[in-house]
């Protein structure tokens, strides 16, 4: 007897059948198989065309459907179907949701509060710098952040998110088993390793091709509350990733840019048709604050409040949270007139890669501390 989980597979093979027509026959059979078990007349009663229906009813390549499933274990990866629990809940809501996701990682409940941050992959080192700092950011504050492990822009926002200590999920436009840049495996198994998740609804052995990109971003958007675009050129998939964001009703932000840069001409216009502009992270939490009621920090009577009051807070607690001895550690790692490497600091404080990042975080926040490419620190003085 075949693996139940062959006809979900199969379901997505039958010429004609899209996301949708999957739906709309889960929706009446309840199941694939199903499906597969209806008559040609019921199939077209359920209101999918009849050459569709002969194609579910002809459809007979089961069997290397079964071996892929058998080779789902060996990759550390499952099969989320529709109708599972694991099922980000989010996606549940788009008008193209996938049938099923080929999952590496682990998926959670509070994948309802995502925040996608995506844009150029030929970055400027500003944009780069502002990923990380918002992939951080919004780890810290508990949020999942969520990108498409590509150069540039995806893998900062990544980055940040693990470096905040923070799990991110990376939306794949290839199969599960093909990661693309192959330079960014190592990346693909942090996200694994610290609690994110790898998802794609592509067969495995899938390669990385242009057309698989557009769908790929409209989960992308779907699983998330926002989509934050940090820079994007004025043809780029990240407007893409924005238009799907705005048709699934989910608010798009924009880091703007200098009008002399190519990369940035694309988000400057979505901030012309309304973005919202984003210049830290708290301009994100403001606007999603009546989203994030599930999380502990978002429900206090307090928030929202504007980002400049988040800012000026940091500011007036200065002299209280400098009193903690890590953070005179840290500042006693950054020797005057020297850009020191994070991966130093670490060694040199004994705090811990996840603590020293916080800090620095805090400290570059209030002025203190100064970032360079390279994830060089410094003390603020230094800053050009």
């Amino acid at each position: 007897m075949p693996n139940p989980d062959v006809y979900w597979l199969a379901l997505r093979k039958v010429h004609g059948i899209g996301p949708r027509i999957a739906r709309l026959l889960l929706e009446r059979f309840g199941t694939p198989q199903r499906v597969f078990d209806a008559s040609e007349e019921e199939l077209a009663q359920a209101g999918v065309y009849r050459a569709t229906a002969r194609n579910i009813k002809q459809f007979d390549a089961f069997e290397p459907l079964e071996k892929e499933l058998c080779e789902l274990p060996r990759l550390g990866a499952r099969l989320v179907k529709w109708t599972d629990k694991e099922y980000p809940p989010n996606l549940r809501h788009i008008p193209d949701p996938p049938t099923f996701l080929y999952l590496r990682g682990e998926l959670r409940p509070e994948e309802r509060n995502c925040i996608a941050v995506v844009g150029a992959r030929a970055a400027s080192d500003v944009g780069r710098h502002m990923a990380h700092r918002l992939g951080m950011e919004l780890a810290a504050k508990g949020l999942v952040v969520v990108s498409g492990l590509a150069r540039g822009i995806d893998t900062e926002a990544h980055q940040g998110a693990l470096d905040g200590g923070g799990r991110t999920i990376a939306v794949m436009g290839s199969g599960i088993d093909v990661i693309y840049p192959q330079e960014h495996r190592q990346l693909a198994e942090s996200i694994v390793d610290k609690g994110g998740a790898l998802i794609s609804e592509l067969a495995l052995g899938t390669a990385p091709i242009a057309e698989n990109f557009p769908p790929r971003n409209r989960i992308l958007a779907g699983l998330c509350l926002g989509v934050v675009i940090v820079e994007a050129a004025e043809k780029s998939g990240s407007l893409i990733t924005a238009r799907m964001a705005l048709e699934q009703d989910r608010q798009v932000f924009a880091v703007p840019g200098s009008p002399a840069m190519g990369k940035a001409r694309g988000s400057n216009r979505l901030l012309k048709e309304g973005a919202v502009l984003v210049e830290c992270v708290e301009d994100v939490l403001e606007e999603l604050a009546p989203q994030l009621t599930e999380l502990p920090e978002f429900t206090s009577q307090e928030f929202p409040r504007s980002a400049k009051q988040s800012r000026e807070t940091h500011i007036d607690d200065n002299n209280q949270e400098l009193a903690a001895p890590d953070v005179k550690t840290i500042l006693n790692c950054l020797k005057q007139g020297e850009r020191v490497h994070v991966d130093s600091i670490v060694d040199r404080s004994g705090i811990g890669a996840p603590g020293v990042l916080r800090l620095l975080l805090e400290l570059e926040l209030k002025g203190i501390v100064a970032q360079h490419p390279g994830k060089l620190f410094s003390t603020a003085r230094m800053r050009m």
